[in-house]
């Protein structure tokens, strides 16, 4: 598995992870029919969120409360580090969008991603949903959540939990937290990383793939992912 040594590399990987799924997308869509037997009588997320129910504006601070596969973790949200980021958070979180959502990109001593929704209807309808950078306010350090993007004014739906404080080097990166785990950070500690960096440049999980089959594709292929199987504003 992947460990945290080389930062520039480690941190361009997160730079180009839309960028990569975008350009991905399009193979992976002419490789589905050789894929149709992943998609058999695998579970879909149930929730079908709209991108044009999400104009609720966030309270000033709240939490969240995911119920991942490691056992629960709350995420306190302060609206004033990131309020476009914290928006886009809430209303996710308030249309259902985080069921049964894997955490498809775990890297030790760096980071824990995830944010592509299981069903590939429902991550279509949010692929260009994307919402304008936020100023960053406060620093990626352990337990803070940021977005993750493709450069600037990219971020959309997925997001990473970071594993260390020397992350806080993506701060000049654009990278603008706009939360922080307060509760159960042991569990983010515990998921699964054994399939390391996603394909191409690791044998994990294939963005593409993920975008196009879903949870189908990653329940076959990397059966001991972990998962947030809800997640519920309680504050």
């Amino acid at each position: 598995m992947m460990k945290y040594e080389k930062t520039s590399v480690v941190l361009l990987s997160i730079l180009l992870v839309s960028a990569f799924t975008c350009a991905s997308l399009g193979a992976a869509i002419q490789a589905q029919p050789k894929e149709q037997g992943v998609q058999t009588n695998q579970p879909q997320s149930k929730p079908n969120p709209d991108p044009a129910k999400a104009t609720a504006q966030a309270p000033e601070k709240f939490r969240v409360k995911l119920d991942t596969t490691k056992g629960p973790v709350v995420i306190e949200v302060v609206r004033a580090w990131a309020p476009k980021g914290a928006d886009r958070f809430y209303n996710l979180v308030k249309l259902g969008f985080y069921t049964d959502i894997a955490f498809f990109r775990v890297i030790d001593g760096f980071m824990a991603q995830f944010g592509i929704h299981g069903n590939p209807e429902v991550s279509a309808k949010w692929r260009d949903a994307k919402i304008a950078d936020d100023p960053v306010k406060q620093s990626n350090l352990r337990g803070f959540v940021s977005y993750a993007m493709a450069g600037p004014n990219t971020r959309t739906t997925q997001l990473f939990i970071n594993y260390a404080d020397r992350n806080r080097q993506l701060d000049s990166s654009g990278f603008s937290p706009f939360g922080r785990v307060i509760e159960g950070m042991e569990n983010i500690d515990n998921l699964y990383s054994g399939y390391g960096e996603g394909a191409p440049s690791g044998k994990g999980p294939n963005q593409g793939l993920v975008q196009t089959q879903g949870n189908a594709y990653l329940r076959k292929s990397f059966p001991n992912l972990d998962y947030i199987k809800s997640a519920t504003v309680v504050e």
